[in-house]
């Protein structure tokens, strides 16, 4: 199970290797770029799974699905 993602901003094109929970979903991350505060997109249950280069540990673990519901 990889813990290291990268998180892309939508916005600004800002990249920054983070550490995920591996027992939470993480709704919000604030760009380390231009400051904008990041949610997931619809269908997603954390900003891993909408932004990062690696989704979440539970979904890597149990499917999509399987993490956080809104």
């Amino acid at each position: 199970m990889q813990v290291e993602s990268t998180l892309t901003c939508p916005n600004c094109g800002f990249q920054a290797s983070e550490t995920m929970p591996t027992d939470a979903c993480q709704f919000f991350y604030v760009c380390k770029g231009c400051g904008e505060k990041l949610k997931p997109l619809p269908g997603d249950c954390c900003v891993f799974c909408s932004y990062g280069s690696v989704p979440c540990p539970p979904v890597q673990q149990d499917g999509k699905g399987a993490c956080c519901t809104e």
